[in-house]
């Protein structure tokens, strides 16, 4: 199928994480599909990529900036405009789950808040001009963190809840425009950053068969591509009538009645 993302300019934040993460899987699954990614992030990986999708034959631009600094949001989408005239669609994929717990200071849940909450309302208010010229489509990506809790995280579940939040408001605000948001929703997904949390703990392989027992589709992880896939899919075309919709890729994990999980 033709996603008819040929050109489109695409802006990505949270898309310089490691190799295999979703934000990396995603830019390159968007140059795939002929699209030009604009990537927003703090780690100088960035640059790579930035080379990479260039050696593929796919313009680029990486600006590194601290994703919790709204100015630094404003600038980063200035000079994208200023170098490729318009914006057609914002992914906002950054997400640190950071364990910002009721134990942390103040300043540090702020800062949760700012780096996965406010960079989302930053970098849509500043793309929001250009996606009404281009009645383009946001879409955030979110956890089921917002909806199941996980405990020792209250940061990230608060910014959480708030993109879903956000996306439903958007989607009545923006309406008018013909502008269309929506939110991903990731559950248990295997990435780099994952592994890396379970290689930390004394019986990991344990606990990532417990979990991998509690996911009802397949007993498995859900996949970066499968992720990415949907959002191509969602922010293409081919979606153009689904706004304010929380959509989950999650092999049922957040939905389905547990009941059934030991007849499988």
């Amino acid at each position: 199928m033709n996603l008819q993302l040929k050109n489109k300019i695409v802006l990505v934040t949270g898309s310089a994480g490691m190799p295999e993460s979703i934000g990396h899987t995603l830019i390159f699954k968007l140059a795939d599909e002929g699209a030009i990614p604009i990537l927003l992030d703090r780690n100088e990986r960035g640059y790579e990529y930035q080379k990479q999708l260039e050696e593929k034959g796919i313009p680029s631009n990486f600006y590194q900036i601290d994703l919790a600094d709204p100015n630094q949001i404003e600038d980063a989408i200035n000079k994208a405009v200023n170098q490729y005239g318009r914006i057609d669609v914002v992914i906002n994929n950054v997400g640190v789950n950071d364990g910002i717990s009721l134990d942390h200071s103040i300043n540090d849940f702020m800062y949760s808040l700012k780096l996965n909450l406010v960079s989302f309302f930053a970098t849509v208010k500043y793309a929001l001009p250009h996606l009404k010229k281009s009645k383009g489509n946001i879409l955030n990506v979110g956890s089921k963190v917002a909806l199941t809790g996980q405990g020792g995280t209250s940061g990230y579940a608060a910014a959480k809840g708030g993109v879903l939040g956000l996306t439903r408001e958007w989607a009545v605000d923006l309406i008018t425009y013909g502008i269309r948001c929506n939110a991903l929703i990731i559950a248990e997904c295997y990435t780099p950053a994952y592994e890396n949390w379970i290689e930390s703990l004394e019986n990991g392989e344990e606990k990532l068969e417990a979990i991998k027992n509690c996911i009802p589709l397949e007993s498995r992880m859900t996949k970066a591509d499968e992720i990415a896939d949907t959002i191509l899919f969602t922010i293409s075309n081919r979606s153009s009538h689904t706004t304010g919709q929380f959509l989950f890729v999650d092999g049922g994990y957040v939905h389905l009645d547990r009941a059934i999980l030991p007849f499988k």
